[in-house]
């Protein structure tokens, strides 16, 4: 088989959806039954191909990227100018069995207008959602009919959680859309060996520092939780357009001694993180699956979740989710857990075992079936 893969975000760049890519690519390499070509993106402009392995090849367009985990629209139109071109030429230069978009929009707006040559799949990854992202809402509004067209126009649309199916139904509700989740590398994430929660009790989330994140419920949680007598401390792991006006709240609170941002973390340090920390924080209005919530239930933490898309599968007696979203109860599911270290321990033992269904080997074989049945019907339709 040979894909052609699209992702206008990929590591350095973006979030869960490029590092999903990244763990797809790692198990797809070595498949000699693969040739996989990628398009992406690179944070500084120019043109660069890298042999990722024997099998896989990278081609990186350069954007003026200003902020890593934040797109601004320009930098969105600036890479799909300069990937159509680049597109088209990998098509005349290859003959690809289907192509395989991550994101509805821009990726699989490239595929839809040669849809006619080559089937094409697209995994939706949220934002590409409409409803998904507040900040997008014009948008969404402005480009439905297109959106619609793409998703129409594919030969499959997947989604990486029921909650995100469930939104994409919303807006195409007779459109079959399948779910393939995320996947996790539980050798690489796995629990420390201490017992109970440390003084003072560490919190941690991996995020970035956008709207839709809702960090300040965390920040305001701190306060919160300082008030009903714990000894907490928030570790705040990401970067994002949000980062200063974070930082003068958690001054504003007085909470700055409480609250650590410590930015970008390199992937290799990760694990240790995870394991530095007794309990993982969300407040995300909306996720398609969180990859950082996967690599925290394996590394055993409990989760402390606001309702969003992909706690269906993830959360089963390893964490609690707060159907309000607000700082008061974050605090207080804090505090349950904080004052029964029986309960801690069995949502510790029940994270590991819960992350341990969703591995990205199993990702990378339902993506197979998928391609394979795609080319099949091509096969029998021409």
């Amino acid at each position: 088989m040979n894909v052609l893969m699209l992702n206008y975000e990929f590591p350095p760049i973006g979030g869960g959806a490029g590092k999903a890519h990244l763990c797809m690519l790692k198990e797809f390499a070595g498949n000699s039954s693969l040739v996989i070509d990628v398009l992406t993106s690179a944070p500084r402009p120019g043109f660069t191909v890298e042999n990722f392995s024997e099998n896989i090849t990278i081609y990186k367009l350069g954007v003026h990227k200003k902020n890593l985990h934040y797109w601004r629209k320009i930098e969105v139109i600036e890479w799909l100018l300069k990937a159509q071109r680049h597109y088209r030429k990998l098509l005349r230069e290859n003959n690809y069995d289907l192509a395989h978009a991550f994101f509805g929009f821009p990726t699989g707006w490239l595929c839809y207008r040669t849809a006619n040559k080559l089937p094409y799949i697209i995994s939706l990854r949220g934002s590409d959602v409409p409803g998904y992202n507040i900040r997008l809402g014009l948008d969404y509004k402005l480009m439905a009919g297109l959106f619609r067209k793409i998703w129409s126009g594919a030969a499959a649309v997947v989604a990486n959680s029921k909650g995100l199916r469930k939104l994409a139904l919303e807006f195409m509700p007779a459109l079959d859309i399948r779910i393939i989740p995320n996947g996790i590398d539980k050798e690489k994430f796995h629990p420390s060996e201490k017992q109970g929660f440390t003084k003072p009790i560490q919190a941690l989330t991996v995020s970035r520092l956008i709207s839709r994140k809702r960090m300040d419920l965390l920040i305001g949680a701190v306060g919160c939780a300082k008030e009903l007598g714990l000894d907490i401390h928030l570790n705040i792991a990401g970067e994002g357009n949000l980062m200063e006006q974070l930082q003068r709240l958690a001054n504003e609170l007085n909470l700055a001694d409480s609250v650590s941002f410590k930015g970008r973390v390199p992937a290799e340090r990760m694990p240790q993180l995870y394991r530095d920390n007794d309990i993982f924080v969300v407040s995300s209005a909306h996720e398609g699956m969180s990859n950082a919530m996967l690599e925290a239930m394996a590394s055993g933490l409990p989760i402390i979740t606001t309702r969003c898309e992909g706690v269906e599968e993830l959360i089963a007696g390893n964490g609690i989710i707060i159907e309000q979203a607000n700082a008061e109860e974050i605090a207080e599911a804090i505090k349950k857990l904080a004052d029964n270290r029986q309960t801690c321990m069995k949502m510790s033992v029940a994270a590991r075992k819960r992350a341990a269904l969703f591995t990205w080997s199993s990702v990378a074989g339902k993506y197979i079936e998928l391609y394979q049945e795609i080319i099949k019907n091509k096969k029998s339709d021409s």
